[in-house]
């Protein structure tokens, strides 16, 4: 009886790294995404993107009203890599909240976004990812926007 609790014991401690190791993987896809969106690495930020990535942004319209807007990853990808180096830019990640089912994964992570040295504005982006073979892949970003009720942290 005593080899049997041995046995449950150490098969719950390989369980627990494993979910360990799956989220180590899935917090590297998302910060080499941040990585290579602020060093304007293209081939980078498409090493960890689905080809197929849906793209969308919640923020304020003109007339305050909240409104969901589809956006295109390659209209990311241009603005990356075609703002000048004269005009830095850095999204600040504050924290990451991670969640895995299996072959999914789901990523919480609010922001600051600074644009030429000034904060512009804060938000949270929401990651959907895949596992697909070894490496876990984007398919889904959501993000929020704002710039009212945020406490930029000075770079």
């Amino acid at each position: 009886m005593k080899y049997i609790y041995v046995l449950i014991t150490l098969f719950a401690c390989s369980l627990v790294n494993g979910q360990v190791d799956e989220e180590v993987k899935v917090k590297y896809a998302v910060e080499t995404f941040f990585y290579a969106f602020n060093g304007k690495n293209e081939f980078a930020i498409k090493g960890v993107v689905d080809a197929d990535v849906k793209m969308q942004t919640i923020s304020l319209n003109a007339l305050g009203n909240m409104i969901v807007r589809n956006t295109n990853f390659n209209d990311l990808v241009n603005f990356m890599i075609t703002t000048p180096d004269s005009i830095p830019f850095y999204e600040k990640i504050l924290d990451y909240k991670i969640q895995i089912d299996g072959g999914m994964a789901h990523v919480w992570a609010p922001y600051e976004f600074w644009y030429n040295g000034e904060f512009s504005h804060c938000g949270v982006n929401s990651f959907q990812l895949f596992k697909d073979k070894d490496a876990w892949k984007i398919i889904y970003l959501v993000d929020s926007r704002r710039k009212e009720d945020c406490s930029p942290v000075s770079e």
